[in-house]
């Protein structure tokens, strides 16, 4: 019997880079349950060092930029000590037991929007070939905007005869509630601030390939498209 494959897709860029990012994590079903004990180990001791809760969200635009009160003591303000938990989270999800990370990019010449089609048409049709070639069936888990137009209208153009990636996506609950949505969003952020290179955050942008490229299927940097 064919076994799933689950790919759990975050989203990253902003269009004054004019850069898009999708950023993902992806496992077999009967994988899923040692993975998340991974990352929920992880979410205890990050709460027994540094008090911040194992239920709280971690959006990495927000959180590594200081914003939220996590633990509403001064350690919230202390951008560095964000940092290292941002660092420390990639380098969980890069050792992660069969998890594998991915991500592709690609600088918009105009509008972003199209670019963003375009992309997740591309990786679509690229998750697909590679399930037809190990046998597999796939299922595609993003976060609420999971249901958007362009998302939906990138699985649908796969040919129903041959095409292995199962349905729509599916949308999470969100990262607030969803974990393996914030796990993708930090995937994500990290492959954005590779491409992007932004000045005065010189440390960020190594974490892909140093802490997340060992596992990743599109190899040690994000993917151009």
């Amino acid at each position: 019997m064919a076994e799933t494959r689950f790919f759990c897709i975050g989203e990253s860029g902003s269009a004054d880079s004019k850069i898009v990012v999708y950023g993902w994590v992806e496992l077999l079903a009967r994988d899923w349950e040692p993975a998340l004990r991974t990352w929920a180990a992880w979410r205890k001791a990050l709460h027994g060092s540094t008090g911040v809760p194992v239920d709280y969200e971690l959006r990495a635009t927000d959180f590594a930029n200081g914003r939220g009160n996590p633990t509403k003591t001064a350690w919230d303000r202390d951008k560095s000590a964000r940092t290292a938990v941002v660092a420390d989270a990639l380098a969980t999800i890069g050792t992660m037991p069969d998890v594998r990370t991915g991500a592709v990019h690609r600088r918009a010449e105009s509008r972003c929007s199209a670019a963003r089609a375009a992309v997740y048409a591309e990786l679509v049709r690229e998750i697909d070939q590679r399930l037809r070639s190990a046998g597999e069936f796939g299922i595609v888990l993003m976060n609420g905007n999971g249901a958007a137009p362009l998302h939906r209208a990138a699985h649908r153009a796969l040919d129903l005869a041959s095409r292995r990636i199962v349905e729509d996506p599916l949308c999470s609950k969100g990262s607030r509630a969803d974990q393996w949505d914030q796990v993708a969003d930090l995937v994500a952020y990290a492959a954005y601030q590779h491409v992007l290179r932004a000045p005065g955050k010189e440390a960020a942008w190594e974490w892909y390939p140093n802490l997340l490229g060992g596992a990743s299927a599109t190899g040690r940097v994000p993917e151009e498209l």
